[in-house]
């Protein structure tokens, strides 16, 4: 069934819409991801602008590598503070005995319980 041309126009004004929507949320997905990998290289001590090799393909894989497998800037920052500090790299963790047992909480009463007949303690 051939189309009027009103009928085009309204359903090319249709698709210019469907187009522009899709185009404004195409940027500003694109906006988004681009300040999400600022910050993340940013709080790992990189440049942010290295955020921006996640659009270039290979270098993406090769900055997602750097980040995982790296050693962050802001680490190195921490050690040299903690040295300077007199601190070593990471904080000592507790050295438990081989053969002692590990610390106890408050022991409770396991005898059975009468709540009709509840005991309670003597002080005097």
């Amino acid at each position: 069934m051939p189309y009027t041309q009103s009928q085009s126009q309204t359903i090319g004004a249709g698709f210019a819409a469907f187009g522009l929507i899709i185009g404004i949320i195409c940027l500003v997905s694109v906006v988004f991801t681009a300040v999400i990998y600022w910050r993340i290289f940013s709080k790992a001590g990189y440049s942010g602008a290295m955020g921006l090799l996640m659009f270039v393909p290979i270098a993406n894989i090769v900055a997602l590598c750097i980040l995982a497998f790296g050693n962050w800037p802001i680490y190195q920052e921490l050690n040299q503070l903690r040295q300077r500090v007199g601190g070593g790299q990471y904080p000592q963790s507790p050295q438990y005995v081989q053969g002692q047992p590990y610390p106890q909480g408050p022991q409770y009463p396991q005898g059975p319980q009468n709540p009709e007949n509840p005991q309670y303690p003597q002080y005097r």
